[in-house]
């Protein structure tokens, strides 16, 4: 199957599923079985599903790499985001032990003979086909040419700013605005494609409760003001003039922060993954999982948790997808790419809502108000799931409240803490 044929070919399966919205949907395969409500938006099982099926597999309208990531040699697909390195040579470099051998190489689904380079900036794609597809998209609006690696080049200074204020672990990138602006410069159809933005919400503020978005707010209007000068500089076209005056990019920052789903890729883990599943007798078995499991301790010892090649991207179907702290469903990228796989984590009944949590599993042990701070602050919602219902007799004080609490009782002061950086987009 082709995966990269046209901006509106997102589901690559049949899709289980009916979408409850309040205004059109753009993904052709689930077109045909559209419900309209008067208000909200999510997705409910059009048929009971078991635990552990695959509900659907969408690829993004627009993804990208984290610019930290990248700086720190982590080599992935500019368009797909598929590890470049093979398992081995991932392994070494994570491990430090640069004459590792892995057994079973042949399990290794890394083609470097593959891979190709745009010829006029040497970016690398993982497949002619996904070089030839970033040309079409967005890459020729974007590439910089001889001026790659020119620090004063106007994308290279907004990259830069970005890195300044964004610091690991990263959760979004400049890039992928840049790439929606890259899309509609190269778009035949710029109404078409500026109308599929529109679906992702993009709101600064939720008035109803009055809440405004974290990083919209006064402490960040220097570092925003900023932003938005050097994207203007690199970026500006007539047809998006209203993403480059200020409410506009308030506005397409929030739409970023509020929908990019993070993308792990690594050519390691799916190595792993392929022995799990060999058939061995037992003592090649245990020999080689105890192979495994050093290795982990050594990556651990030498690198700590950043394993994956790290990105996000924006899913028009997985974005509609409401939020539970108890989620029944979770996203995950077992194809070493960007195509995001969405699972059932239990058993989901027909007509039942499919919820995911936009919270990671640190987040969703704190407290109830602790989550409701995040959320509130992240994704401008109260949080109503029966686990927030169960528990709103806790008292009101957030989990960092309470460790401050324990710090302060340390000795620790508010001058040790780390002035604001952009860190949780």
């Amino acid at each position: 199957m082709n995966h990269f044929r046209s901006h509106c070919d997102y589901i690559l399966i049949s899709c289980k599923i009916f979408i409850v919205y309040n205004f059109p949907v753009v993904t052709e395969d689930c077109s045909n079985s559209l419900l309209f409500m008067l208000q909200g938006k999510g997705l409910f099982a059009k048929r009971s599903m078991k635990k552990g099926e695959t509900i659907f597999i969408e690829r993004p309208l627009v993804s990208a790499q984290f610019l930290w990531n990248t700086l720190y040699k982590y080599k992935a697909c500019e368009y797909c985001l598929r590890a470049l390195e093979t398992a081995e040579g991932n392994a070494r470099r994570l491990s430090g032990i640069p004459g590792l051998s892995l057994p079973h190489p042949e399990l290794c689904r890394v083609r470097p003979e593959q891979h190709q380079a745009c010829p006029q900036c040497q970016v690398m794609y993982c497949s002619s086909e996904c070089r030839q597809a970033a040309a079409d998209q967005y890459h020729r609006a974007l590439c910089l040419g001889p001026s790659e690696d020119d620090p004063d080049h106007p994308i290279n200074k907004l990259k830069d700013a970005w890195k300044s204020m964004h610091y690991p672990p990263e959760t979004s990138s400049i890039m992928l605005m840049a790439k929606m602006v890259a899309m509609v410069k190269q778009a035949k159809d710029k109404a078409h494609l500026q109308k599929l933005f529109t679906h992702f919400c993009s709101r600064t503020a939720n008035e109803e409760e009055e809440i405004a978005h974290k990083l919209l707010g006064e402490q960040f209007r220097g570092q925003l003001a900023l932003l938005h000068s050097l994207f203007r500089e690199a970026l500006y076209d007539d047809h998006l003039s209203r993403w480059f005056v200020p409410e506009g990019f308030r506005s397409l920052f929030a739409l970023v922060g509020t929908n990019g789903q993070g993308i792990g890729t690594s050519s390691l883990s799916q190595w792993v993954h392929a022995c799990d599943a060999l058939e061995l007798p037992a003592q090649q078995r245990e020999h080689l999982d105890s192979f495994i499991d050093q290795l982990y301790k050594d990556i651990e010892k030498e690198t700590g948790d950043f394993l994956n090649c790290e990105g996000s991207g924006l899913f028009l179907l997985q974005s509609s997808c409401n939020h539970s702290c108890i989620p029944n469903a979770e996203a995950s990228f077992p194809d070493n790419n960007f195509l995001l796989h969405l699972s059932a984590l239990c058993d989901i009944n027909q007509g039942e809502e499919i919820c995911i949590s936009y919270l990671d599993c640190c987040q969703r042990d704190r407290s109830r108000h602790s989550r409701h701070k995040i959320l509130r602050e992240n994704y401008l919602f109260v949080c109503s799931c029966p686990k927030c219902v169960s528990q709103m007799d806790e008292l009101d004080v957030t989990s960092e409240e309470e460790e401050e609490e324990e710090g302060v009782a340390e000795g620790e002061t508010e001058g040790d803490e780390m002035e604001d950086e952009m860190t949780d987009v």
